[in-house]
Order: structure tokens, then sequence, then C-alpha cells
């Protein structure tokens, strides 16, 4: 596995959009604001062209989102890339991506979740780089700092980080007050699908926003048969967490990567809670889960801190994660080994 260089204080952190830009006036303040907070914690910042733009979901044509990302890539003031935003359309920047020979540029930290998870999954799985599922730019714009941003930035300065659960999360998000932090309403409670006492398993991590994967399968991008063997001695951890889906859709969709190879060499997997779920034909979430994965006899843990539903996780791509469930609280310790 490769980890890019670890940044240090008066390095350039980019800023690209390869998905949605940011339009609304209130995003823009926040955008601001947290360019100034990046400024705070010591470092530069540099915009591409369409971090301020967007039409119909995307923030330019499919071929200058891939160009300004990459001319981050390229630039070596640039030490490492946090994403504009998620959205929808990521996926159609892919044919402009040269991957053998983004191969042999060095490899930079990008953070980002959502719709981002296409690049950083591909990051991953291809290039065999370490990348950052974790918040895009705008959250920076809070007042004060929530620790998990932080966090974010303590693993791409290289510290040892142990996350553990949040005491609340953030049920209803509200946007009236562009710097404000998380609306944090919620007992954060960490479940062991099988009601196991304790859940621990340590392995080499992949994963991200189950939406995103799935349109990956089966396609010339998919590598992740490849992943896993190459990292059979660790064992696989996967971490997933839904946008938008029906508990149906859960369920099939967990069987095609069943079906598909994606859970061999796996020891174990946390789900994050999923942010829009529709318990069709009265199927929970958790049920979903384990009716799809259950003879897989793999420990399974869920309603973790990843993903759409904040505060969450920075969750590292390719590295060994040692993750803990106890008495619903959590501890994920992130190990940057090769």
């Amino acid at each position: 596995m490769k980890y890019p260089q670890f940044i240090k204080k008066g390095d350039t952190i980019g800023i690209t959009a390869p998905s949605s830009g940011i339009v609304k006036e209130s995003k823009l303040l926040r955008l601001d604001n947290a360019e100034k907070n990046i400024e705070k914690l010591g470092y530069r910042y540099i915009e591409t062209k369409n971090v301020r733009t967007d039409e119909k979901g995307r923030s330019s044509l499919a071929i200058d989102r891939a160009n300004q990302f990459v001319e981050l890539l390229k630039n070596d003031d640039v030490k490492s890339i946090i994403m504009a935003s998620g959205g929808d359309f990521l996926a159609d920047i892919l044919e402009f991506l040269d991957f053998e020979n983004l191969k042999k540029l060095k490899p930079k930290w990008i953070q980002g979740y959502s719709d981002i998870t296409t690049l950083s999954f591909l990051f991953t799985t291809i290039l065999d780089i370490a990348t950052i599922y974790g918040q895009n730019v705008c959250d920076y714009g809070m007042e004060p700092l929530f620790k998990n941003l932080t966090d974010s930035i303590k693993i791409m300065e290289g510290q040892e980080v142990i996350q553990e659960s949040f005491e609340k999360y953030e049920e209803d998000y509200k946007d009236d007050n562009p710097y404000a932090t998380y609306n944090l309403t919620k007992e954060d409670i960490w479940k062991n699908l099988n009601n196991e006492e304790k859940i621990h398993f340590k392995g080499r991590s992949i994963g991200g926003c189950f939406d995103c994967i799935i349109n990956l399968i089966g396609t010339k991008y998919d590598k992740i048969n490849e992943y896993i063997e190459r990292y059979k001695q660790d064992g696989i951890i996967w971490f997933l967490e839904v946008y938008e889906m029906t508990s149906p859709q859960v369920y099939l969709h967990l069987l095609q990567m069943k079906n598909a190879g994606y859970f061999k060499n796996c020891k174990g997997i946390i789900f994050g809670r999923p942010l829009f779920i529709r318990e069709d034909y009265d199927i929970k979430f958790y049920e979903a889960v384990k009716d799809a994965l259950g003879d897989l006899n793999i420990p399974i843990i869920y309603d973790a801190d990843i993903g759409h539903v904040s505060p969450q996780m920075a969750i590292v791509n390719g590295a060994i994660l040692d993750i803990e469930s106890k008495k619903g609280k959590g501890i994920v310790k992130t190990i940057l080994e090769q």
C-alpha cells in the first residue's frame, strides 16, 4: 500500500469539484469560512475553476472535471486534495482519467465522501494508494471545528489517531446558519448484528458509499478481486454506508457483491447509519443485511459513525483498521501499514 507523504504546516491543500459544484449562497459562505479555517490550521489552499460553478448537478464538463483534478495531482505545490462536494455524476469523468499515467504521479492524500467514493475506491483498488473517506471541504466552515474534521487532518499529518464513537449524532440537518456545527440530538449507539456483547476485528480496509460501489461491479474499473488477493494475508474489512436505498435494494445489492466475490477473505463489515432508507415489506435495514450476509459467519457492526449521517469518522481506505464495538460504543484505530 502506498501512503502519500504526510502534510506539514505551510503546505497547500487543493480544492476541486469532480462531481457537483458549490453555488448556493449559504454553501458559498460556508466554503469561504472553510478556507479561513484551513489557514488557521496552518495551511494554504488553492481552488480549481469549477469549485463555484454548477449546472444540472455537474460542476463542469466531465473532461474539465477530470483535467482540473489531475492538474492538482500534478501540481508540486499541492500536497493533499479535499473535495468540494459529492453529487451524482462523478463516474462520468472516469473515461478521461488515464490510470496508467496516474500510477506515475506522486501519491497525494485525497479526501471526500458520498459520490467521491468512485475516485477514492478506485485510487485504492487500482493504484494501491490510500485515500480518506471523510468530510468534504464545506464542513470545515463550521464554528468551532468538530473533532472529526481535525482528526482527518491529523491522519494526513501522520499522527496516530484513535477515533471513538461520538456521544450523539445529527438526526436532522439544519441549513439556516452557514457556520453552524452539527445539530447533535440523537444518542449514538453502535449495534452488533447478532447482539454480540463485543465485536473486534482487524484487517485491510476498503469501502465507502454503497450506492456508488454497486455501479462499479463488473465494469472495467472493477479490480476488487485483485485487491482482495493482494492483501489476503491481512484479511479485508469492508466499511459501507447507504445514502438512499430501500431495504430490498440493500439486500439485493449485498447479494450482488457477495456473488461477485467481494466478501472473500472478509474479516468483518462495519455499516454506517443510512441517511435515507425506505423499509419496504417491513424489512428493517439490519434484517436486510442479516438475510444477505448471515451465511458468511463474519462479525458485522451497523449504525456506526461513517458516512452521510454526521458526524462521521475519517476512514482510511487501504489502511489496517482495528475496530471494536462493545456495549453500544465503538473504537477505530488506524494503522498505516504497508
